[in-house]
């Protein structure tokens, strides 16, 4: 396989969200070719469209209608199930069961010339996925559920202490997305304490492939993420190994997120999703590659054994934003 065909294999479906589905075969490589996905010319349409109410109000300049009347209509639902009374793990459940179905889209970030705050419901890879979930689930769960109050949420959770300011200000790799959400207090890192084991890595996977990613042809765009990964070198990683996944199911809750600990050199994860726990046995919500869709995988442990390059998983908890609000 051409080395710069793998290349972009690798930045378009890996580090994004790397294979969902894929069969052993596939899973010998960390992406498949069906991963190479043509980016759309312009942005998404939730960047470049109002939405107007009934009386001819600007609701956002910056959702497309489909997008804001799915918001409304989950926000409509919860209110109809009391949602906002469960534990705040099942209420994140809850709302990612909303958006099964939902399409799977690559490169959605990366579309606009200009770093901009894509707030897009229409479709999802697996990191947009589980941002646009715990947006709209804190929305219910604090009764602060304006649109703006949502893609503000998106904000928060995307980029470095909760504020855009450039491609490199992004939580590009999912290990400092955590960490720069705990130190936030929206989740919490609970994989040593559910079993996890040191995770020896150095993240240096965007700065070796410089040519695959076409903003880092800035030098001062690559300067700033080659200063990101030395940071990253003193983050203390653990994973649980994949044939100890569920040693933990006892510990994990509704709702927890999940993240897929890859042998690839220089990267931390390759896919994300949710722990989804019923009554038949804990399950893996997450936005599917290779099913094209956001799919429920019956059991996480057997997902995470099915494709080769995952070595296990890390466990980060959405903290409740009502005990921080004494609500």
């Amino acid at each position: 396989m051409p080395q710069s065909v793998l290349a972009l294999a690798l930045t378009l479906a890996v580090l994004a969200c790397g294979p969902s589905q894929a069969s052993n075969a596939e899973a010998d490589l960390p992406a498949s070719l069906a991963a190479v996905e043509t980016l759309p010319a312009a942005p998404p349409a939730s960047n470049t469209e109002a939405v107007v109410d009934a009386d001819g109000e600007v609701v956002s300049d910056t959702a497309d209608t489909e997008t804001a009347a799915t918001y409304r209509a989950i926000l409509a639902e919860a209110r109809a199930q009391d949602v906002a009374a469960r534990p705040y793990g099942e209420v994140v459940q809850w709302v990612g069961e909303q958006l099964l179905g939902r399409p799977y889209a690559a490169g959605m970030l990366d579309a606009p010339e200009t770093e901009t705050l894509v707030v897009d419901l229409t479709a999802f890879d697996c990191v947009l996925y589980i941002e646009n979930v715990l947006a709209i689930a804190r929305a219910i769960a604090t009764g602060d559920d304006s649109y703006e109050a949502y893609a503000q949420g998106v904000e928060d959770l995307r980029y470095r202490e909760g504020e855009m300011n450039g491609y490199c200000s992004r939580l590009h790799y999912f290990s400092e997305w955590i960490a720069d959400n705990e130190a936030r207090g929206t989740v919490r890192n609970v994989t040593e304490a559910v079993g996890g084991e040191p995770f020896a890595k150095q993240i240096t996977f965007m700065s070796e492939n410089r040519d695959s990613y076409p903003k880092l042809v800035s030098d001062e765009t690559y300067a700033c993420v080659v200063d990101m990964e030395v940071r990253l070198g003193d983050l203390a990683l653990f994973y649980i190994p994949q044939e100890r996944i569920a040693e933990a199911y006892p510990m994990l809750r509704p709702g927890d997120v999940i993240a897929t600990a890859t042998r690839i050199g220089g990267l931390d994860v390759t896919h994300t999703g949710f722990v989804h726990q019923t009554e038949a046995g804990t399950g893996f919500m997450h936005a599917s590659l290779s099913s094209n869709e956001v799919v429920i995988s019956d059991d996480l442990e057997d997902y995470v054994q099915g494709i080769r390059s995952q070595v296990g998983v890390i466990v980060a908890r959405p903290l409740d934003p009502r005990a921080a609000s004494g609500s």
